[in-house]
């Protein structure tokens, strides 16, 4: 009889999976493609456990052969694609496939989840939603595509380390959706859609179909108007409610949730509270708090409670997060922004003339023509850094942009031109928004962020030092 089970990927994910799999008492193996000294620690701790950990194995049938007569599942990874062929050529053999999430939600499905999708935004609605909650006495924990993975929640609620919840909130990426036909939310929502992941997911149809199928298994969907392609495929679309910054005249029978020109959040022709409690910046937040008012109203919550926790939100790190003053030039993080329509949102949210610093892995597919023009109107200096800083500098040189371009390697020489390009331009804003994956240099955003952060810190309130090199390009 087949006993064991095997997990693909020693990242966040995989890590937890194994865990979780392991204190059920099943016998664990996990196979990693990679290996190093970065893998020593984690690996020590899961071979305490009794879990055998195979290190530098490739995603091949070879890899696997070893363990076929003793394993019945696999549990992947969301980096590892969902039609990779070598997942499909052990489908044949009769071994079942599932992702981290859907493993997770076979332990947890007996609770409330939220599901929370969409190209950019989610985040912060996540992270929004779960302090309105909070501050209004729910107990409601959040992870997924960030902070602890579901796995991982699942082992602290089934150990006591967490009280039960009254819900759960989970961000979800396309690649975890995919991998998680089983879950199934009580609320779902969807922020937005525009190109991305298309180097994995093909076409934008086929990515648009993962999203949508999240929201056809969720009891209350949320969608947001104001999203053109959202709007576009709406007859298409299952029943939901629908969100809109747009006024009153945005079709009142068909939004649900609106902002009028005054400033005010209606809820079906019911005045709530004024937008102006939220304190991040851009339209797209407006959005954003729209679709958890939507969310809150749908749990239950007064508007006034909604309000009062609104109100009390900082942001979130990495988005748009501010840093402080250096010499009366606002320095924002938006390292979260990794593909152009992020990074457009962000340009158009804080106050110009801005020194831009982006770069990193250029996504394949997304139209970068609203972010050009974007810089355009608000960039007076680019400073470009990582593996996709050349091809950045051809895109925006085509646009016969009138401000300064330089190019680098790292994040580290980055700040350092942008720093004295503030000192020569006087902007009003100094932002990291990469346009761009992290993991050209980084392991996340997140990781990337953080080392701006790092860099940064030390200057603020400080003189300006003059660093400018002209021979660094």
């Amino acid at each position: 009889m087949k006993s064991s089970i095997l997990v693909v990927g020693l990242g966040r994910s995989g890590i937890a999976a194994a865990k979780l799999l392991n204190a059920e008492g099943r016998k664990v193996i996990v196979l990693e493609t990679k290996s190093g000294a970065k893998f020593e620690s984690i690996t020590e701790e899961l071979k305490a456990k009794g879990i055998l950990i195979e290190l530098g194995k490739p995603l091949e049938i070879e890899s696997f052969n070893p363990f076929l007569d003793e394993i019945d599942s696999i549990v992947i990874s969301p980096g590892i694609p969902w039609n990779h062929p070598t997942l499909n050529e052990l489908r044949k053999l009769g071994i079942a496939i599932l992702g981290e999430v859907a493993l997770a939600w076979c332990r947890l499905k007996h609770l409330k989840w939220i599901g929370i999708t969409g190209t950019n935004g989610k985040t912060t609605v996540t992270h929004l939603l779960k302090h309105v909650l909070e501050q209004n006495g729910l107990n409601a924990p959040m992870g997924g595509n960030m902070g602890i993975a579901a796995s991982e929640l699942a082992i602290k609620l089934g150990d006591g380390q967490m009280e039960q919840p009254d819900w759960i909130i989970m961000e979800l990426s396309s690649y975890q959706i995919e991998a998680a036909s089983e879950v199934s939310p009580e609320i779902g929502i969807w922020t937005n859609l525009t190109p991305d992941h298309l180097e994995r997911h093909g076409t934008l149809d086929a990515y648009r179909a993962i999203k949508r199928s999240l929201l056809a298994r969720s009891k209350t969907r949320i969608f947001n108007a104001d999203d053109q392609d959202l709007t576009r495929h709406r007859k298409e679309l299952e029943f939901g409610k629908w969100v809109s910054t747009k006024g009153e005249g945005n079709k009142p029978n068909l939004t649900d949730f609106w902002i009028d020109n005054k400033g005010m959040i209606f809820e079906k022709g019911f005045a709530l509270f004024s937008s102006s409690v939220l304190g991040i910046p851009g339209e797209h937040n407006l959005q954003n708090m729209l679709l958890v008012i939507a969310a809150a109203r749908q749990i239950g919550l007064p508007a006034k409670a909604i309000e009062a926790g609104i109100k009390t939100f900082k942001g979130v790190p990495h988005r748009l997060e501010k840093i402080g003053l250096l010499q009366g030039v606002e320095i924002f993080n938006d390292s979260k922004a990794t593909n152009f329509e992020s990074a457009t949102m962000g340009l158009k949210a804080i106050p110009g003339p801005v020194v831009v610093l982006a770069g990193g892995q250029v996504k394949q597919g997304a139209s970068s023509i609203a972010w050009l023009q974007q810089l355009n109107d608000k960039a007076c200096g680019v400073v470009l850094f990582g593996e996709g800083a050349f091809q950045l500098k051809q895109l925006i040189k085509s646009t016969a942009f009138n401000g300064e371009i330089f190019c680098c390697e790292g994040l580290n020489k980055a700040v350092d031109l942008a720093i004295s390009l503030s000192r020569k331009k006087s902007p009003k804003s100094l932002l990291l928004s990469p346009a761009c994956a992290s993991f050209d240099q980084y392991q996340d955003f997140a990781e990337r962020g953080d080392h701006f952060r790092k860099l940064i810190a030390p200057m603020v309130n400080k003189e300006l030092p003059d660093l400018m090199n002209p021979h660094a390009f």
